[in-house]
């Protein structure tokens, strides 16, 4: 007779952490954010992924998504069933949300990040909300990219 142990069901790990909309709360973001990740199950290349992809959001956020002394939501959340890592910065200005235009000319020194972000996640996408701001997410396999 096999008797097999039941297994529980997994359930995503979630980590919410609210930083203020400067470039030090950006930075910040990217640090706790890369911390928490090493405490969980995620492939070592895949954290390397998702800090870069982090450290971008964060820094759009605080840039581009800045109202005066409101602070952005970065928000990370791994299922473990199915590998997945999505990572959400979620910031209170709707009105301009980010477009993946071509890319800049070689000497610019801004507009790659979109393009940083669309080449390391596997999905990425703006969410609206409906009273206030938007939420940029990205999310990561399980596996290496390759």
């Amino acid at each position: 007779m096999n008797v097999s142990t039941p297994q529980l069901p997994t359930t995503p790990r979630g980590f919410p952490q609210r930083l203020p909309s400067t470039r030090r709360g950006a930075r910040l973001a990217r640090l706790f954010a890369v911390e928490q990740l090493r405490t969980w199950p995620v492939p070592p290349g895949v954290v390397e992924r998702a800090e870069a992809v982090i450290a971008e959001l964060a820094a759009n956020a605080a840039l581009h998504g800045r109202v005066q002394g409101r602070d952005f939501r970065l928000t990370l959340t791994h299922d473990e069933a199915t590998g997945t890592l999505r990572i959400e910065v979620a910031d209170t200005l709707g009105e301009k949300t980010p477009v993946l235009g071509p890319l800049p000319a070689p000497d610019s020194e801004t507009g790659r990040g979109l393009h940083l972000i669309a080449a390391l996640a596997d999905r990425w996408g703006t969410e609206l909300h409906a009273s206030v701001g938007k939420t940029v997410w990205a999310e990561l396999d399980g596996q290496e990219h390759g």
